[in-house]
């Protein structure tokens, strides 16, 4: 297991720190948990009307709605924030609500122009977008290695976990009630769990990788939430607790809690950038998106931060030592510009 992280991720800490509430500057950059409409930064709906657009992107304006995962949320912030600097009359407003959530109650109810998710989308979120006449275009902007956390004073795990062991834990089939119920050289002291409701991308990712689209599903008597900071609190609180989360909100509290290295089969591996882009972190290395509307894209100001979005996806600068994931490659990066570029034309 490791506190160590090999990336500086200072923006990222003031977003955790701050509760990713928002950011001061950033006018309408919010997350939002709530079941409402999205709101602009003086409080009013935020309707994603383009009639105040300029002619070029030199004079862009309108408003940018975005709901869904918390995990890609700081990396949407990041890119919003420095669209922003360049075009002020440009308004994003970010929402985190889970993948599932953006999905169902905001982006294919036509409500927000783009939806960030951990995983791709399902069958059902396509047909009640195509319901809603919105058509989703899924872009990969960034790598990420869901990380399992337990609590700094645990001394009892030795390298990690295997693959089967983190199954056992969290398989609503066998429920285990203490440590030594996985493990009968580990303590007698019960299981504490936190970790993402079911509307999250990492909840349906997690249950993909360990255990098993077909398998008997996920345990429910855990501490669910969709704040990545009260996974954390939970897991610090106690010397018995475990949780899971995208890597970039664990490499800014290594001092608060531990990662816990996974093994599939071929030896102990810890969570990192570099491990991830390797593909040595198994199963546990996911691709990040956000979906665009296409027609959202007929609006300038929405296809200019698209292309925005696209062209900073493949710098270390921001997508890892700020934010902490992996970038894309530049192979990556045209193949989504190309896939971008043609939703445009068609949607104009």
């Amino acid at each position: 297991m490791t506190r160590k992280t090999d990336t500086a991720l200072s923006r990222r800490k003031f977003l955790i720190a701050s509760g990713a509430a928002g950011l001061t500057g950033l006018a309408g950059c919010t997350e939002n948990n709530s079941d409402s409409e999205p709101t602009d930064a003086s409080g009013g709906s935020g309707d994603s009307d383009d009639s105040g657009s300029g002619s070029g992107s030199e004079g862009l304006s309108g408003d940018i709605n975005v709901a869904g995962s918390s995990t890609v949320f700081p990396l949407a912030t990041a890119m919003a924030e420095r669209f922003q600097k360049e075009h002020s009359g440009v308004n994003i407003n970010i929402q985190s609500t889970g993948s599932g959530g953006g999905f169902a109650n905001y982006f294919c109810a036509g409500q927000t122009d783009f939806n960030n998710a951990s995983r791709p989308i399902k069958g059902e979120e396509k047909d009640q977008c195509s319901n809603n006449d919105v058509t989703p275009v899924e872009i990969k902007v960034a790598t990420d290695a869901l990380t399992v956390i337990v609590n700094n004073d645990n001394d009892f795990l030795g390298e990690g976990l295997t693959v089967e062991q983190l199954k056992t834990i969290f398989s609503a089939e066998e429920k285990p009630t203490t440590w030594s119920d996985v493990n009968s050289e580990w303590p007698d002291e019960e299981i504490e769990i936190f970790g993402p409701t079911d509307a999250s991308g990492t909840y349906d990712y997690f249950i993909e990788a360990i255990l098993g689209e077909e398998g008997p599903g996920h345990r429910q008597d855990y501490s669910a939430t969709e704040q990545d900071r009260t996974i954390i609190q939970g897991v610090k609180g106690s010397k018995f607790a475990i949780g899971y989360m995208g890597f970039a909100y664990y490499s800014e509290n290594t001092e608060a809690i531990q990662a816990v290295a996974i093994d599939d089969g071929d030896g102990y591996v810890e969570p990192s950038l570099d491990t991830a882009l390797s593909g040595d972190y198994t199963p546990l290395s996911r691709p990040l998106f956000t979906y665009p509307a296409k027609e959202s894209l007929a609006k300038e100001h929405v296809a200019e931060f698209t292309r925005y979005w696209l062209e900073q996806s493949t710098s270390k600068e921001i997508v890892a030592d700020e934010v902490g994931y992996v970038p894309l490659g530049e192979d990556e990066q045209q193949e989504m510009l190309d896939k971008v570029n043609s939703a445009i034309e068609e949607a104009n």
